[in-house]
This record gives C-alpha cells, sequence and structure tokens, in this order.
C-alpha cells in the first residue's frame, strides 16, 4: 500500500510569489489570478515522479471571498497536472483534518503545522528550498 502524500499548491506547485511580486499586493481576490500562473521550477515532473510512488493529493486553500479562485485552482490543476491529478484536488481551511503520511507546504497557516503526518517545509530558507531537495528525501 502507498504512502499518502499531500501537496500543497500556492508556493509549492504553483509559482504563487512571482504572481504576487507583479501585482505588487494582495491578488487572492483579482479574478483569473490563480488559472494564470505559472508552475514552480521542477513542480510538474516532481509530481508526476511523486505519483509513481505515492499516493498523491492536492491539497490547498482558495480565498473564501474569491468564489472564482476555486474553480481557477481545478483548471490549473487539469491544465497543469492531467491525468495523475484527476480528483486528487482537496480545497480544505483545515489541512490538519486530513490523515496522510506527509505534507509538502511553504507555510504553517490552515492547519499545516498540525498535520498528523510528517510536514515538510517547503521553499528557499527553509528545509526542503526546491523540488529535487524533496524528491531527495522522499525517493
Amino acid at each position: 500500500m502507498k504512502k499518502i502524500l499531500y501537496i500543497d499548491m500556492d508556493g509549492v506547485l504553483v509559482d504563487y510569489n512571482a504572481m504576487a511580486e507583479k501585482y505588487s499586493g494582495d491578488i487572492d481576490w483579482l479574478p483569473g489570478t490563480f488559472a494564470n500562473m505559472e508552475p514552480v521550477d521542477g513542480a510538474i515532473e516532481a509530481f508526476n515522479t511523486l505519483a509513481e510512488h505515492y499516493d498523491v493529493y492536492i491539497l490547498s486553500t482558495a480565498p473564501w471571498s474569491n468564489e472564482s479562485a476555486w474553480s481557477e485552482k481545478i483548471g490549473w490543476v487539469k491544465k497543469h497536472l492531467g491525468h495523475n491529478a484527476r480528483k486528487r484536488l482537496i480545497l480544505s481551511h483545515h489541512k490538519n483534518l486530513c490523515s496522510g503520511d506527509y505534507l509538502i507546504d511553504d507555510r504553517p497557516n490552515n492547519g499545516a503545522e498540525k498535520f498528523t503526518g510528517e510536514w515538510l517545509h517547503f521553499g528557499p530558507g527553509n528545509k526542503y528550498p526546491d523540488w529535487d531537495s524533496v524528491l531527495k528525501y522522499l525517493l
């Protein structure tokens, strides 16, 4: 039986920070923002590789007051991840309610710090600064 792995979207799969820098501020409320973001370097390849070894899910949060962000995230997953991510997107403001072995997330917010499995703190300056370090650890 494969171990369960959750991967956050914003800042982990999706280059949220580049879009935030481009618009200099809070982009959570801009329509179309989430649909137009680019993947983090190495994220697509890493997701597909991890899907061969783990039961992988995308565990993300969407702004409560931006209803279009919810559907845009589904569209992004379909566009960039395809079949390996089919029906594997979970949107929740309480990530700690999902049980599994690993969570890759760039922030402790929305229950990530309370996740019952192992939290892999992703991003520059963290223990897992990029996808190469994550793959080295998990594979």
